[in-house]
């Protein structure tokens, strides 16, 4: 499964109607509201490469109320729970 974070700015009056088209998009896992530079994050998950493209380049721009996204594909995902798998291996 490949991950990619989608940071969106949009037209203020329209954020949680945007929101909401994002999140019914095939892909997109999760919309968050946040703070800062950008207005909301998306969730990507896809099975392929290929799909990145359909989702980000394709179904985005039909959005109404986007006018800026940066996307960022992840390499790896690291969480707590894989830290303490890898000390316990061989540990007695």
């Amino acid at each position: 499964m490949i991950t990619t974070i989608v940071l969106i700015k949009a037209d203020p009056k329209r954020i949680p109607d945007t929101a909401r088209e994002i999140a019914g998009i095939d892909g997109v896992q999760e919309v968050y509201s946040v703070s800062g530079e950008w207005d909301l994050v998306a969730i990507v998950r896809v099975a392929e490469y290929q799909d990145i493209a359909e989702v980000v380049t394709e179904r985005f721009p039909a959005v109404t109320g986007i006018t800026r996204t940066q996307t960022l594909t992840a390499f790896r995902a690291y969480s707590r729970k894989d830290l303490e798998q890898a000390w316990d291996i061989g540990v007695d």
